[in-house]
């Protein structure tokens, strides 16, 4: 049996590269993050950095990706999950992000060249530091 990660990244067939790139881009930005595929529904995606979560309608709290990237049927995501002073970070930085649809957590795009890869990291860098220092407020629900 091969790497799981590895089997993730070619499955993902003609969006193998441009996912590879983003991840590229993660790790350099947050190094110290670890990096781990993530069940989600019937698939998964690549998460960086687990850490304390519970949703509002859990009894326990749970681990989940502090960054987590996964390819959809027409675009790729990248959710940052990440709040702080109140306001989520993907959200708060959309308009800096380039040709990006935002979410609260979530930055959707179709390419890396469609997004300043610099503000990018900036935010996936942001989120480490704001999570290393206990100042993200994402997962104190």
């Amino acid at each position: 049996m091969g790497d799981p990660i590895e089997e993730w990244f070619a499955a993902a067939g003609p969006r193998e590269a441009e996912l590879r790139r983003v991840d590229a881009l993660v790790r350099e930005a947050a190094p110290g993050l670890d990096r781990q595929l993530v069940p989600v529904g019937a698939g998964s995606m690549l998460g960086y950095g687990l850490m304390p979560y519970r949703p509002r309608s859990a009894r326990e709290t749970t681990q989940w990706p502090l960054v987590s990237l996964a390819a959809q049927k027409r675009h790729l995501s990248l959710y940052v999950c990440a709040v702080v002073d109140g306001t989520y970070l993907p959200e708060a930085r959309a308009e800096r992000l380039g040709r990006v649809s935002c979410g609260k957590s979530c930055v959707r795009f179709t390419s890396l060249d469609r997004v300043d890869a610099g503000e990018l990291a900036a935010l996936v860098r942001d989120a480490a530091a704001a999570t290393a220092d206990g100042t993200n407020g994402y997962f104190a629900t």
